[in-house]
């Protein structure tokens, strides 16, 4: 008889898919983020680092294999953002800055997302990068929850009841954003025509994801889901955005207004998103301030902005007085930080003013073809290859979510390593779902 293989063998490492790299960048961000001395974020994730082993992998077998594995199209709208990148690297205050800058920003927009589109074999490799968003947000959700209803969570208006999962007070967006990517993942391969077992499970993930997304307390995670969730169901056909839109809201009237879940505070944060004027919250001022600062910033430099990582040098010489010196976290296994404010919470203006019009035109046109292509790909997969209509509700459910929530976030914390996975799906979708689709295994 035959010795059995061990569990990490050659040949079991062999047949692997080549995505299993980026499956298990996903797999990482369920660890821990340490804080630093000071109680905050430390350094490059481990996800990060192994992203860039699966980068240089992917580059590996390019050499190898010897061929052109990108079209021309593909090759300048992944490509575009390289010119304001390249521009605002010359323009920064120090050669370290730019140098920084432009590697984060070619990891997150370019060769992450390229990587993810050459590695990508077919529907069931993005089926399972999907699954794997969605299983990292049911753990990161379902610690999340239990911080909120045990009080160990990071503080919110004087309570340790804000979930945040293991990303800790350090980063109250990293969880939200986690949950929320892995809600929209799920209602995309509900929507399609998948068999009926695989349908009823991602529902169930979906409904399951709405209550940690709640008590995250994250406004911008909200506005993004609520966008995305509404594309997809509009995209997936009006008979069936009527049914699952008149199940998800009663599943939320229950949720909340029936078990109670934090009701009074969500209600109250819900109403903060449109006070703006009459009494804002600290965080809503400071914000505006922050946008402010960055539009002064461009309109100094309208061009070229004032060089990439060079937004915390300016900000003080554009912000208004009614900018506080800080945004304040606790809880969640750490003591009390006073953090900085280094950015606008807002990529969009974050890129206008480091980058200016020629960084923004190149990246928000990358996302702008992506959006338009992977449209007019729904579009013929729905008349041509129905089966394939999870994975393009679900590519273009992630893009929608992140060109909405960069209205109100920047990149920055252990979970952009997503933002790069997420635009690495919309690409194979949008650019090579066609020609590089291959069955079986």
């Amino acid at each position: 008889m035959s010795q059995a293989l061990p569990l990490w063998s050659a040949a079991r490492v062999r047949r692997l898919p080549p995505v299993a790299g980026f499956v298990a960048v996903v797999a990482l961000l369920a660890l821990p983020v340490a804080p630093s001395a000071d109680g905050g974020a430390q350094g490059a994730h481990p996800a990060d680092a192994v992203s860039a082993l699966v980068v240089l992998y992917c580059a590996l077998r390019l050499v190898r294999d010897r061929h052109r594995p990108l079209s021309a199209t593909t090759a300048v709208v992944l490509g575009l953002p390289v010119v304001g990148l390249a521009v605002a690297a010359a323009g920064a205050a120090s050669p370290g800055a730019g140098l920084a800058g432009l590697g984060r920003y070619l990891q997150v927009f370019v060769l992450v997302p390229c990587a993810v589109l050459l590695l990508v074999r077919g529907r069931d490799d993005v089926r399972l990068l999907a699954w794997s968003l969605v299983g990292l947000a049911l753990w990161q959700g379902a610690l999340g929850t239990h911080q909120f209803l045990t009080g160990t969570g990071a503080s919110y208006q004087g309570e340790r009841i804000r979930a945040v999962g293991t990303f800790g007070a350090q980063d109250v967006m990293g969880m939200a954003t986690v949950v929320s990517l892995g809600l929209v993942c799920a209602a995309g391969l509900a929507l399609g025509r998948a068999p009926v077992r695989q349908r009823v499970a991602a529902a169930g993930c979906a409904v399951a994801l709405l209550v940690p997304l709640a008590v995250s307390f994250s406004r911008g995670a909200w506005i993004a889901t609520a966008v995305a969730l509404v594309a997809q169901l509009v995209l997936a056909g009006w008979r069936r955005a009527l049914t699952v839109g008149a199940a998800v809201l009663a599943a939320a009237v229950v949720l909340v207004g029936g078990l109670g879940l934090g009701s009074a505070m969500l209600q109250e944060r819900l109403g903060s998103i449109t006070q703006v004027a009459d009494a804002p919250d600290q965080s809503v001022i400071d914000r505006y301030s922050m946008w402010a600062a960055a539009s002064g910033m461009w309109r100094e430099h309208p061009l070229t902005g004032v060089g990439l990582k060079g937004f915390p040098d300016h900000r003080d010489s554009h912000a208004s007085l009614a900018l506080s010196s800080g945004s304040e976290t606790d809880g969640a296994g750490a003591g009390y930080v006073r953090q900085p404010l280094l950015s606008p919470h807002n990529m969009y203006l974050l890129v206008l003013a480091e980058q200016g019009l020629i960084g923004l035109t190149a990246l928000a046109g990358s996302w702008l073809a992506l959006l338009t292509l992977g449209l007019r790909r729904l579009a013929t997969a729905r008349r041509t290859d129905p089966a394939v209509l999870d994975c393009g509700l679900a590519a273009l459910g992630l893009l929608t979510w992140q060109l909405t929530d960069f209205a109100y976030a920047d990149i920055g914390g252990p979970s952009t390593v997503l933002t790069a996975v997420c635009l690495g799906i919309a690409a194979w979708w949008a650019l090579g779902a066609a020609a590089r689709e291959v069955q079986g295994p």
